[in-house]
């Protein structure tokens, strides 16, 4: 029977915690009439606290209280209070051993509380293996077991048995996944999977590490060589369905365990586990190496679009001297032609009054050279890096599995008329080939009077199938990020259930009607409330005329004079390296037993290691430098602390476990009460090998990078952060940092600054029960949107946009309500359903329905922000602390020139998630000096 430890000492100590506020001693240890008529028959006050007081126990936590142990003292005042007795009494329980145990058989009798036995065991491990097939955590196993006992009524053992029994079925279920993962195998099959722990043809790398590698760069070259991985992957040709055999949590937990070992490592597992390792890693690769396939296709087109366009704008500036002279030629002939026609000359004497016949006839030939198109776009350009999509198209659309919803149904006809004519070498595109997904835009450069013109009808199919995958109208068999746009959501079936039994995860009435009458008459009595006093002028610091709406800047809420007590206060506190500092912080908290084994649970044997592993991420030095900083460390050992002990699971909890301390810590009050919370964007820029995988955003300049998106509560501890692309707007990721924290925060409140706003988020934020308050620059260039009916609002005309769709959110009310629940619920991920969102066809019902309820939430947030000052300096003020972080992070980021030079997104995760630990850490570490 195994007899590893699967839970820390703090996991043990947390099962069979008694409650520690009013409201959960109240529910758990209020008597009912039945229980204290039996408390009663027991003789004296002492006999009759101590039954109940066993009672309480007996029930939660589900343990017998030991005969030496003093009961909880909340839970004895109130027991006392409800039999009217003293507490003294206790003292005076149980003289006679014979008393105590008279009791508990009683009460074991009375009340059917039964013994644990082995038959318990037994079926407590059938139970356990059940869940862990979904889970190895122990922690959620021995919780589950514990709930389950109490539901039976049987008395919680030793927490040494529950350890037991939740190890046994972890093990048990990792034999069936095993086998459950490797049984539909045949031989062909096994030989191919053994085959990837073989030396490729160069003999450098084996096929599984090759397979395993990101792209270098977005190029047609490293595109093929990683579509040659694609069909790798696919050549092993696993049974159809074999990834929905296990859990997906499971599925990625054993694919995590197979990329830390090594091909040898791997060689000696015995068969099934080595098969069910080696599928997991192909299940979890193709579907890897088909979204960054994607993705490289995407960047691929956006740097060709963004190459067009600069070549465009670089050849009208090179030909401005040429235009203007040409410009003023022509305008020295325009006017001797007005003045020939008033005077009765001859047009033609005129021209050539100006100009030879010849050099006008050339001029103008020049003219149509220097021309550029009607609408002055760049597109025509585009077909200039026809070639270089051409490298590595056909291969491309013939190795994705494509299916289409039937907004896309067009594109995807277009896709399979090109690989007919890829696979024929056919030239001509058929005269009956799909058309209708052909963009105005593009219309003139695709139908020509010779027909369709091939090269611009492939480019506009390959830039209409990046923006469907993008929307999720086209998704891929074998994806991760490009699914099916249903495969994400609640199935239907569940959704109807939840909602008919009125357990929907949202903070909102979830009928229709009720929801939007309550919204809608809010929305026009402050309607009316801020036109009445801006027609009085009684708006605080803001005033809207005809040209529109001016807010009087805010001043300093800060005086001058804390300048000299934040000085001050810098002085007092100790000086401390930083490495002395994470262990301080380590003895308060305890955060580095979360960095477990991935494996086997054990924590780390040498914390300073460890903590020298993690700021190697915090500081940006990198594992390479560390070890040579540090004598007597080496980089093998930092790297294999890395591989087994660090990952953005084990990242995550010693996060929550340093905000949570500060959250409770008293002196932290002074800032806030935790219950609000900003989030903003810092930009890093990508350097060396890591410049490709950056994307460029003029806000940043020229120069590539990346983006860490980090989300702080109003006690300056920063609870979440995610790596993003430089170039997708920040309020794409403004829910995952509220919805996915791990931390004890309750966010009520958030702000951002206008990059974090948008009108889905507005609407999916009061949806999830948060109040949105984002600085929005240009207030006055942000249109409100009314009811329809026949209210005027004179004093608001210059704001008003225009009147609300209702119908659209009424039409699509279950669908906005689903999609809520699937983001509330994990099904899919805020993030990820807003880039669907904002990526969809404007015609889109559910994308136009969740804007119209968007816009109420954001007319209601305007009207509240020109009538509260304090509301202003809330959110200027919270934004302000999530700066002062920024500076921060930017300061322990130092090394490499601050730039992000990893070229593996994991590792890259690694730096943003070690900054952040080590930047809630100096925080924790100055409120606990401060308060000193």
């Amino acid at each position: 029977m195994p007899r590893r430890s699967i839970l820390s000492a703090a996991e043990r100590e947390s099962l069979l915690a008694l409650p520690d506020t009013k409201d959960e001693l109240i529910r758990h240890y209020t008597f009912s009439e039945s229980d204290l008529s039996i408390i009663r028959q027991r003789r004296g006050p002492a006999n009759r606290l101590g039954f109940a007081v066993q009672l309480c126990y007996l029930r939660f936590p589900g343990v017998i209280l030991g005969a030496d142990e003093p009961p909880f003292p909340p839970l004895l005042r109130l027991v006392a209070n409800q039999l009217k007795v003293g507490i003294e009494s206790w003292d005076e329980y149980g003289q006679r051993e014979q008393t105590r145990r008279e009791h508990l058989v009683e009460l074991q009798t009375v009340f059917g509380f039964q013994p644990f036995t082995i038959g318990h065991y037994r079926q407590a491990v059938q139970l356990l293996t059940e869940l862990a097939m979904q889970t190895d955590k122990g922690i959620v196993l021995a919780r589950a077991l514990i709930e389950h006992l109490r539901r039976q009524s049987v008395i919680v053992p030793a927490l040494n048995a529950v350890e037991r029994a939740s190890a046994e079925a972890i093990t048990r279920a990792n034999r069936r996944l095993y086998d459950a993962l490797a049984e539909p195998l045949t031989d062909v099959h096994r030989r191919r999977l053994d085959d990837l722990l073989k030396r490729r043809d160069n003999g450098k790398t084996t096929w599984l590490a090759w397979l395993r590698q990101s792209p270098v760069k977005p190029n047609s070259r490293h595109m093929l060589e990683h579509i040659e991985r694609l069909k790798a992957w696919q050549a092993l040709d696993l049974p159809s369905g074999i990834e929905r055999l296990v859990h997906q949590n499971r599925l990625l937990k054993i694919a995590r365990e197979g990329g830390q070992m090594t091909p040898a490592d791997l060689a000696k597992f015995e068969p099934q586990r080595r098969y069910a390792t080696l599928v997991a890693l192909a299940i979890e690769g193709m579907a890897t190496v088909t979204d960054e396939i994607i993705d490289l296709h995407d960047r691929i087109l956006g740097k060709l679009f963004n190459a067009a366009k600069n070549k465009h704008q670089q050849q009208f500036q090179a030909s401005g001297k040429a235009i203007n002279a040409k410009v003023r030629l022509f305008g020295r002939i325009g006017q001797a032609l007005i003045e020939a026609k008033q005077a009765g000359r001859d047009p033609f004497a005129a021209i050539e009054a100006v100009m030879s016949w010849d050099a006008f006839a050339e001029s103008v030939t020049e003219a149509q050279r220097l021309a550029q198109p009607e609408d002055f776009d760049f597109l025509h350009r585009i077909g200039e890096s026809y070639a270089t999509l051409r490298r590595y198209a056909p291969e491309f659309l013939d190795v994705l599995k494509l299916r289409a919803a039937p907004a896309a149904k067009d594109v995807l006809d277009a896709i399979e008329v090109l690989r007919s004519m890829n696979s024929d070498n056919a030239r001509k595109v058929p005269t009956d080939a799909p058309t209708e997904f052909i963009k105005p835009r593009w219309q003139k450069l695709v139908m020509t009077d010779t027909g369709i013109d091939r090269r611009y009808y492939e480019l506009c199919a390959l830039s209409e199938l990046k923006n469907a995958l993008r929307s999720g109208d086209i998704w891929v068999q074998g994806s991760r990020q490009f699914k099916d746009f249903e495969d994400y959501l609640v199935p239907p079936a569940k959704f109807a259930s939840l909602k008919q039994a009125s357990e929907l995860p949202l903070a909102v009435a979830t009928d229709c009607d009720q929801y939007l009458h309550d919204r809608l008459t809010l929305l026009e009595t402050q309607l009316a409330t801020v036109n009445r006093m801006a027609l009085a002028n009684e708006l605080p610091d803001a005033i809207i005329t005809e040209s529109g709406l001016k807010i009087t800047p805010l001043d300093a809420a800060v005086p001058d004079t804390a300048q000299a007590l934040i000085d001050q206060t810098a002085m007092i506190l100790p000086h401390v390296k930083i490495t002395e500092l994470l262990l301080e912080v380590d003895e308060w908290t305890g955060f580095t037993r979360h960095f477990a084994h991935l494996k086997s649970g054990d924590l780390a044997k040498d914390k300073n290691l460890l903590l020298t592993t993690i700021l190697a991420d915090a500081i940006n030095l990198g594992l390479t430098k560390m070890a040579e900083s540090c004598p007597g460390t080496t980089y093998a050992k930092l790297a294999w602390l890395q591989a087994w002990h660090i990952r953005d699971e084990t990242y995550g909890a010693a996060l929550a476990e340093l905000v949570n301390a500060q959250f409770r810590h008293p002196f932290a009050e002074h800032w806030g009460d935790g219950t609000t919370s900003s989030s903003d964007g810092q930009n890093f820029r990508t350097g060396s090998k890591a410049e490709s995988t950056g994307h460029i955003n003029p806000k940043y300049g020229s120069s590539p990078g990346r983006t860490f998106y980090t989300h702080i509560s109003d006690q300056y501890a920063p609870f979440h952060t995610k790596v993003v692309n430089v170039g997708v707007r920040d309020s794409t990721y403004v829910l995952d940092g509220l919805l996915y924290h791990e931390s004890d925060l309750r966010i009520e409140e958030h702000y951002t600054d206008t990059a974090g706003f948008t009108d889905h988020v507005f609407a999916l934020m009061h949806l999830l029960g948060f109040r949105f308050a984002p600085r929005i620059r240009d207030l006055g260039d942000t249109k409100l949107y009314i009811p329809k009916g026949d209210a005027t609002y004179e004093a608001l005309k210059p704001m008003i946009g225009g009147t609300l769709n209702i119908k659209h959110v009424r039409a699509h009310w279950d669908e906005i309500l689903r999609m809520a629940t699937s983001i509330k619920q994990g099904t899919a991920t805020a993030s990820l359903m807003l880039r669907k969102l904002g990526s969809y066809p404007r015609q889109n019902g559910l994308a136009v329905a969740l804007r119209e309820l968007g816009r109420i939430e954001r007319t209601l947030f305007i009207l509240d922000w020109l009538q509260s000052v304090e509301l202003r300096r809330r959110v200027h003020a919270g934004l302000n602390k999530g700066e002062a972080r920024n500076a921060l992070a930017r300061a322990v980021f130092f090394n490499r020139l601050g730039e992000i030079r990893d070229r593996s997104f994991e590792q890259q995760r690694y730096r943003a998630s070690g900054l952040n630990l080590v930047t809630a850490a100096i925080v924790l570490w100055n409120t606990g000096h401060c308060c000193k």
